[in-house]
């Protein structure tokens, strides 16, 4: 189980909501497949090559990862997410689609910077004579 926190409130329920609980080991089939129905509801064809890229299925898995953590809040509900947040939501339904779990997965609104590997940074030109330094000058 995990925690979403919302930068923009969202109304569920007749309340400001600004933190949703989400479970992707509780997405039943059914939701999943509601999650696949609500993605393409009233919108043109696209094909995707695989689920992996399917964002907007990822965006309505994430919010069956909610539903399924808490029952009360409705498809709905979600849909008026808005700005940044809907990315939350999509890292966790993409997250279910690899077979990653919350617990493999790095924070990825980590503030930290991420540490560079020295074995992919490449050395620096040294300079070998006098005359080659004069040139790059």
């Amino acid at each position: 189980m995990g925690k979403i926190t919302l930068k923009n409130p969202v109304l569920i329920n007749g309340k400001q909501v600004t933190e949703l609980n989400y479970d992707t080991n509780e997405i039943t089939g059914v939701l999943f497949a509601e999650a696949e129905a609500r993605k393409s509801s009233g919108k043109t064809m696209s094909i995707v090559p695989a689920s992996e890229f399917d964002t907007s299925l990822h965006i309505y898995l994430g919010y069956a990862a909610v539903i399924a953590a808490d029952p009360s809040v409705d498809w709905s509900d979600l849909e008026r997410v808005k700005g940044s947040d809907i990315v939350q939501f999509m890292r966790i339904g993409r997250n279910f689609m690899l077979g990653v779990s919350e617990k493999d997965s790095p924070a990825e609104s980590s503030e930290e910077p991420t540490e560079t590997s020295a074995e992919y940074i490449t050395p620096a030109y040294q300079i070998s004579n006098e005359s080659d330094s004069q040139i790059l000058s």
